[in-house]
């Protein structure tokens, strides 16, 4: 007898007991035993396909929730992985999309997504200390990593797995998943100037993330190369509020020495741009270009002029996913991941 075959405990078979459900009462009204029970709602991969979606069907009909508790004190584990989000990032749709790339990475194993909230008035170090110590997941992602990340420090040392969207400078290897910002900015820079732009600027991120220090690179050597001016936007960053930057924008394109390209860096920056340059009264397109990052449809419906390079959050979930369960197994190398700008421009 297969172990797929092994007799459940007594009971009526195919009746839903009354009380909380358990692995016991999966197993009355499946027919499997208890442990062919807890191995299928783990994707034991020994057991069929058949099997496993059977268990787990039922489960769901029943309700079935697993003792986290139990199965961290028995195994160490808790089949949980912790997705650390600031409140901006899930409004703004970056979020959004990671937490669908995720989904489609967990598909099909034993973990679950949790999301746990990293406020403004909190240093971004305290929920991860607080998973942890507390061990509340197997494993955690973060992003927007520092150079010298001080998360990253704690979780190296502390051996906890964790991979960070973004990379640091910290000399040990770690788990990471980015995107080439030296590339983009070096790219966009050399559009701008095809386009005749004398003077590129850019709104970076706060200075203490290392994708602003790659984007600084891009854009300060691709001038250089194609014989530009270049500069980078005083008292705003990707943080300030939108009023904010469009008044800079403003304030900038009304002096004779203003740029006539911009590189941006996000979505919510470059509506804010091309805001401050109409308002300025020149036309985006004509007066002046602008290149911009785009990772959702919400920028395209306003049809704003600016030509855009594809940054897929969604393709970013999915590594960021399938390489922690790679870190949670054991593997401690080949953890990185790095995408590249795709450029397709339309003349």
């Amino acid at each position: 007898m297969s172990e797929d075959e092994l007799p459940a405990p007594a009971g009526k078979r195919g009746v839903k007991p009354s009380g909380k459900p358990t692995l016991k009462t999966i197993a009355q009204m499946t027919g499997f035993a208890v442990t062919t029970i807890s191995r299928a709602l783990n994707n034991a991969p020994e057991l069929s396909q058949d099997t496993r979606d059977r268990v787990q069907k039922v489960a769901a009909e029943v309700g079935y929730l697993p003792d986290r508790a139990a199965l961290r004190l028995k195994t160490g584990r808790t089949n949980v992985i912790a997705l650390v989000l600031e409140p901006d990032e899930q409004i703004y749709g970056f979020g959004t999309l990671i937490v669908d790339g995720l989904s489609e990475a967990l598909r099909g194993t034993a973990y679950h997504l949790v999301i746990t909230p990293l406020f403004s008035n909190v240093a971004p170090i305290e929920p991860i200390k607080h998973i942890v110590r507390n061990r509340m997941a197997d494993g955690v992602i973060f992003s927007k990593a520092e150079a010298f990340d001080e998360r990253i420090r704690f979780l190296i040392d502390n051996g906890f797995p964790f991979i960070s969207h973004g990379r640091s400078n910290w000399p040990e290897a770690h788990p990471w998943v980015d995107f080439n910002n030296y590339a983009y900015a070096y790219g966009a820079v050399q559009r701008l100037a095809a386009k005749g732009c004398r003077k590129v600027s850019i709104v970076l991120p706060d200075s203490a993330l290392t994708y602003a220090e790659h984007l600084k690179e891009g854009v300060a050597r691709a001038a250089a190369d194609c014989g530009i001016g270049h500069e980078f936007a005083a008292d705003v960053n990707l943080s300030s509020a939108a009023d904010a930057i469009r008044s800079y924008v403003i304030k900038r394109s009304k002096r004779p020495d203003g740029p006539d390209g911009w590189v941006c860096a996000s979505e919510v920056s470059a509506l804010a741009v091309i805001s401050g340059i109409n308002e300025a009264g020149l036309k985006v397109g004509r007066d002046v270009h602008v290149v911009t990052k785009q990772s959702s449809q919400m920028f395209a419906q306003f049809q704003p002029g600016a030509e855009t390079v594809f940054e897929d959050f969604t393709a970013t979930g999915r590594e960021l996913g399938s390489l922690l369960l790679r870190r949670i197994g054991g593997q401690s190398e080949g953890l990185q991941s790095l995408a590249e700008p795709v450029f397709t421009w339309v003349d």
